[in-house]
């Protein structure tokens, strides 16, 4: 039975996904043409998709997902990133979306690329950006927890939005908010809040699918073998 493959990283590292299910094969984000040669291999079971390049090279198109969906005998599910992307797009041609991020996409709550994108590391393919639906994420953790009032959240929001995706980091979104907008005193809130409780919706997600994965790969070596 050939191993389940998941394109991974930096939404979750493989060390960190290898330690919740090591069983599985996991791979570096996809990029144009990685989902075709899967498609057009004969030992493919189980693939998940978390995290795709948007600058480096590539991503893998709709098209090109939908050639590994429609394959028969493959499972194919998607989550946190570009993986969360292709699912709600290809949902209907049997993907399967799993998580926070896919739901929000799903349902319109979210709609642009840049919400999940980020920059990143080759080697290790540690993040260099922040993703937007992160930032929402933490802010509304901080309004949540009264440690900033709603027009401050929506204002840091607007300022992270309006930052090309690659250079999103909290110091400078904190920073410019703060020069936008004087006259909020709890600015300087969240950002020692960031320091000490700063959360990934990704890689909650992105947890998700290879706790998923797991799952489904222990059940169906429980299963009976069909009779000959």
């Amino acid at each position: 039975m050939a191993k389940p493959i998941i394109f991974i990283g930096p939404s979750l590292s493989h060390e960190k996904a290898k330690a919740i299910f090591p069983d599985a094969e996991y791979r570096p984000p996809a990029k144009k043409g990685d989902l075709l040669r899967l498609a057009a291999s004969p030992n493919v079971g189980m693939v998940g998709l978390v995290d795709g390049v948007f600058l480096q090279d590539y991503p893998p198109s709709p098209i090109e997902v939908y050639q590994l969906a429609r394959r028969e005998g493959v499972f194919l599910a998607g989550a946190a990133s570009l993986g969360a992307l292709r699912a709600v797009e290809l949902e209907k041609f049997g993907m399967v979306g799993i998580g926070r991020v896919f739901e929000l996409y799903k349902k319109g709550k979210v709609d642009a690329d840049d919400e999940v994108a980020v920059t990143f590391a080759d080697s290790d393919f540690h993040i260099q950006s922040e993703a937007m639906i992160d930032i929402r994420y933490n802010l509304y953790l901080a309004r949540k927890q009264g440690v900033i009032s709603d027009i401050t959240k929506r204002a840091i929001a607007k300022v992270a939005k309006g930052i090309y995706f690659p250079h999103r980091n909290y110091q400078d979104i904190i920073d410019e908010t703060k020069r936008r907008h004087p006259e909020m005193g709890d600015i300087e809130n969240f950002r020692s809040y960031i320091a000490q409780n700063r959360k990934s919706l990704k890689e909650m997600d992105a947890i998700r699918l290879v706790q998923f994965f797991k799952e489904k790969s222990e059940a169906s070596l429980k299963s009976p073998a069909p009779p000959s």
